[in-house]
């Protein structure tokens, strides 16, 4: 099946902690389902000083589920995310506008 979402789309969040904030998508791992946005769902990890790096108290965005992304559209708005032939090409478009991603 084609990812909805892939790695540089811009996306909101639509539950949790971190509902409305937007973010782009820095990494996704289809099997497990989840997706890394910059700026969201963010925790601290604490890091050992090493000769290359400060220690201390360092902010990580964890993973956060697909299905709690929604993509956003040219307008800003969260759309969903659908597919069709284009020629001979599959491409993704936004639901709302019915756009090209």
């Amino acid at each position: 099946m084609a990812a909805k979402l892939k790695k540089g789309d811009t996306v909101v969040v639509l539950t949790g902690k971190d509902k409305g904030k937007k973010g782009e998508i820095s990494s996704v791992n289809p099997t497990s389902n989840k997706a890394v946005v910059d700026g969201v769902n963010i925790a601290i990890r604490h890091t050992k000083q090493s000769q290359s790096s400060q220690g201390g108290r360092q902010p990580k965005a964890m993973p956060i589920d697909l299905s709690n992304l929604s993509l956003l559209d040219k307008n800003g708005k969260a759309t969903r995310v659908g597919f069709r032939m284009e020629g001979d090409k599959k491409v993704r478009f936004a639901k709302t506008t019915g756009e090209a991603i």
